[in-house]
């Protein structure tokens, strides 16, 4: 190793204030952070402390009210919405507790779905060759061609890992990933997201309430009413 990890994500002095009707909403109030490549994230916290404003300003969904975020070098304030749809699709995988899969495409045709989105990311041969790969190390080899109706709750999400991952981001950002899963399922789920991230040097910025995922990160961000009250590295 021996190498400096690039920063990734940056947050600066962000703040976010919703407006329900003449009511403003403060969300996050001046949060600062710095994410390395490759890292492993566990951001917690209440309901309402923060944790899905952070990932959606992460995932180029939302902008700051003020402030700086800051993705793979490009400050998201700047952007136009072409741009960043193209940085979300360039740098950026989504993992939602309630899988989203496309009920109608088999797994293949799901995990393949954001490279049909957008400009051609791989050659032919390297998208299959590519798309097999992900499909093994995500362990439904033999339903392949299965619909998701067709499939566990466990399985769902191992699609929605690879589909995730299709597109080489540098970032995937999970939301509650193992939300809807018991948890002997749950941890299989963890586990296979670790070794994804060490693998392919993929970072992992996790919204949870899961002690298991909370166990395996390399950093824990703890949140409370929009700022951050705790920034720990842990060793695993």
């Amino acid at each position: 190793m021996g190498q400096i990890a690039e920063t990734i994500v940056e947050l600066a002095n962000v703040k976010k204030i919703y407006t329900l009707g003449k009511t403003e909403v403060p969300a996050l109030r001046g949060v600062s952070l710095a994410i390395q490549q490759g890292d492993f994230v566990s951001i917690v916290g209440p309901s309402g402390s923060g944790k899905s404003t952070i990932l959606n300003l992460i995932g180029c969904i939302d902008v700051p009210t003020a402030g700086t975020v800051t993705i793979a070098g490009q400050a998201t304030s700047g952007l136009r919405d072409r741009e960043l749809t193209e940085l979300r699709h360039r740098t950026l995988g989504f993992i939602f507790q309630s899988f989203n899969l496309i009920p109608v495409l088999n797994v293949y045709e799901n995990i393949e779905f954001p490279l049909l989105l957008g400009k051609p990311l791989l050659s032919p041969k390297e998208k299959h060759d590519w798309l097999e790969y992900l499909i093994e190390a995500v362990g439904l080899a033999s339903h392949r061609r299965h619909k998701p109706n067709e499939l566990s709750g466990g399985q769902r999400q191992r699609v929605a890992i690879a589909r995730a991952l299709v597109t080489k981001p540098g970032i995937v950002l999970a939301d509650e990933p193992t939300a809807n899963l018991d948890s002997k399922t749950g941890q299989a789920i963890i586990t296979l997201m670790k070794t994804m991230n060490e693998r392919l040097g993929t970072t992992f910025i996790f919204s949870t309430h899961d002690a298991s995922i909370v166990d395996n990160a390399d950093h824990v961000v703890q949140l409370r009413d929009g700022q951050v009250v705790e920034n720990t590295a842990q060793g695993n």
